[in-house]
């Protein structure tokens, strides 16, 4: 699109994949590559695409690969979960990186020296990242402004029916009070609370006193606004997280059992079964098919 609105051309492409074969993406579609992996002359940004799987790709070849393109001077980039393969590959050490909100504590219970922001995207020196979905549309048309100038990426973005450059700092998840539709502020801090200590577990009452309610009240607004009880929101919000580990980590079920609050396997297994239909192994299980390599 930038070719087109400057009626010249500003950027190429191909794509690669690292054994040179087409790639079979997680929705069925088929990625044939363009250029070899040894044919990088003039390359100056390489982006690692990936999404569903990416936690059970292990390829040293890759690994190898994106070093030998970095020490070259090659900008990389990463959408998604591409970040988690660029932290494997130990080119995040010394740079600011995002990741998809799903993934964000898996990456961080993997990789737990990496500064992990949770911003839409992140351009540190020649490492750039971005969580995933429109936030890469937001990402290159930072780069295009960057290099191009502003109403390039303006005409751009207009073009794409996208009336809004999103900076890096806007948040990657939906406001609470739209999410649960409710804009009272004890409520909503409750809630926070809540989705941040999955973990290190609160207690009502602690749960209570940081937002500013007694135990009662806050079970009253949780039945009135949320139809449910304090507790099994909570529950529900750390079997989720359990849920994203389980499918996007390689942590084990009893290293996902803590991280998640509880204290015994047996127990995170029941309540698990219970809201899923399924084990933790057997989830786990559905993650263990062969994943596609990125391209």
């Amino acid at each position: 699109m930038a070719n087109r609105v400057a009626e010249r051309d500003l950027y190429n492409w191909n794509f690669y994949s690292i054994d040179d074969q087409p790639v079979e993406a997680s929705n069925g579609i088929v990625i044939a590559p363009t250029q070899t992996i040894k044919d990088v002359e003039g390359l100056g940004l390489m982006i690692v695409v990936a999404g569903i799987g990416a936690s059970e790709i292990s390829s040293p070849q890759l690994y190898a690969w994106l070093r030998r393109l970095y020490r070259s001077r090659v900008m990389i980039g990463a959408t998604s979960t591409g970040s988690l393969l660029l932290a494997r590959a130990g080119l995040l050490k010394k740079h600011r990186c995002t990741i998809h909100w799903e993934n964000r504590d898996s990456l961080e219970e993997e990789f737990p020296q990496l500064d992990v922001t949770g911003e839409l995207y992140e351009v540190d020196q020649n490492i750039m990242t971005c969580s995933g979905g429109l936030a890469g549309l937001d990402m290159m048309l930072h780069k295009i402004s960057l290099e191009y100038g502003e109403a390039l990426a303006m005409d751009i973005a207009e073009q794409l029916i996208h009336p809004k450059i999103r900076p890096a700092h806007e948040k990657q998840r939906m406001e609470l009070l739209l999410r649960h539709k409710t804009r009272h502020p004890r409520l909503l801090k409750a809630i926070q609370l809540m989705q941040t200590y999955t973990e290190n577990v609160l207690s009502c009452h602690e749960i209570g006193k940081q937002s500013g309610l007694s135990v009662r009240q806050l079970e009253r607004l949780f039945k009135h606004q949320l139809h449910t009880t304090p507790a099994a929101f909570y529950m529900q919000r750390r079997l989720e997280r359990s849920n994203h580990l389980l499918e996007q980590s390689t942590l084990t079920v009893t290293q996902v059992a803590t991280a998640c609050g509880f204290n015994s396997a047996s127990y995170f297994s029941k309540c698990y079964q219970k809201q899923y239909k399924l084990s933790p192994r057997e989830e786990r299980g559905k993650t263990l098919q062969p994943a596609s390599q990125p391209s």
